[in-house]
């Protein structure tokens, strides 16, 4: 399964990167913004991205709803600082399966990841 990651902290990218320890998920990129994000998700169609909400230049809950207007299918988790229950709501009205909230840790990432990917 491929995976997108998608955050405008660079610090944060490698983080996922460095955390993901799912056998079965192959990272094909990252973007630092929800322009870059639709760039690298049409060029190399990933089934699982990992997305901010708070980004320059396109944010997170249009990118999700740009995404899921190409693949619906894809599965969206959500990784932020923003822990507020309206905007969880509505990254998942949009089409996102999931959020965890920032700092997270590895096992709680690879949790939730595990948890979007088990009905593949």
């Amino acid at each position: 399964m491929k995976l997108l990651v998608v955050d405008d902290s660079n610090v944060i990218r490698g983080q996922i990167k460095r955390a993901l320890a799912l056998n079965d998920v192959d990272i094909i990129g990252d973007a630092a913004n929800g322009i870059d994000a639709l760039d690298r998700f049409r060029a190399h169609q990933p089934e699982l991205v990992t997305m901010d909400l708070t980004m320059p230049e396109l944010d997170g809950l249009k990118c999700i709803e740009q995404i899921m207007a190409i693949n619906p299918s894809t599965r969206i988790l959500v990784i932020s600082a923003l822990a507020d229950k309206a905007t969880a709501i509505e990254a998942l009205k949009k089409g996102a399966q999931g959020f965890l909230c920032k700092p997270f840790n590895e096992t709680e990432l690879n949790q939730a990841l595990q948890e979007l990917i088990k009905d593949e």
